[in-house]
């Protein structure tokens, strides 16, 4: 196998940073564990990049010039299920709920460790990984009109659109579909999905399912589908069949 070829087949990683100094040390930090870097310092090159080149991850700034990190977080989950790594300095806990509930992958402050930090990028790329991985028995799933595929990866509504989510989001949808009316604590979801590691467990896996519920729930103050557990964690009210 030509170099080439086999450099296509690394993962490839675009830092969004404004910072030479913090941007250099990632691409070298990243290149130096075996994987493809790039960086940019803003948005809109960000966009020119994605629109020629796969990206496995990206990696945040949240305080960006123009255009800060948290919106381009916004935006990017609207229409992609890149995995999404934010880097801030915006250390207090609120900021990190808020990264996760805008679609974040996983949270990160500065200043930060470096073997902290690679071993988050290498849980994301090994979670996006395996889930795209093509199981056979893993049938699409169908409950309440819904339809959610874990060969594809995707979720569709009873109109059959492709409703978008994060990594996180869909493994979460997927572990309650396969446990249908019953209590899941959050360690329980965790486990099933290794979804968020920043923060708290119990707050990274609220604030995902907080952005699930968005996405599913017709009442966002009654819902009907993910319910909470006082004490006991979360429930998936719903009839689950395999889909025909």
């Amino acid at each position: 196998m030509a170099a080439s070829e086999r450099m296509s087949e690394l993962p490839n990683i675009l830092i969004v940073e404004d910072d030479g100094d913090i941007a250099g040390m990632l691409v070298e930090l990243v290149k130096n564990n075996g994987y493809n870097a790039s960086t940019v310092a803003n948005g809109v090159d960000m966009d020119r990049v994605l629109s020629r080149q796969r990206i496995d991850l990206i990696v945040l700034d949240g305080m960006l010039p123009g255009e800060d990190g948290f919106s381009i977080c916004m935006r990017l989950r609207a229409s992609r299920a890149i995995p999404i790594l934010m880097l801030t300095a915006r250390r207090e806990d609120i900021d990190r709920i808020l990264g996760l509930e805008l679609g974040a992958d996983d949270y990160v402050t500065k200043p930060f460790n470096s073997r902290e930090l690679l071993a988050r990028i290498k849980s994301i790329l090994r979670r996006s990984a395996l889930s795209q991985q093509h199981i056979e028995e893993d049938v699409p799933l169908v409950f309440a009109g819904w339809r959610i595929d874990p060969k594809s990866r995707q979720l569709f509504d009873a109109d059959g659109d492709e409703v978008s989510m994060t990594t996180a989001e869909f493994d979460l949808l997927w572990a309650f579909c396969c446990n249908p009316n019953k209590v899941l604590t959050r360690e329980q979801l965790l486990s099933m999905t290794h979804a968020g590691s920043a923060g708290p467990v119990e707050r990274s896996i609220d604030a995902h399912i907080s952005r699930l519920r968005q996405k599913i729930e017709p009442n966002l103050k009654d819902p009907v589908f993910i319910k909470t557990v006082r004490l006991g964690g979360y429930l998936f009210a719903a009839s689950v069949e395999r889909a025909r």
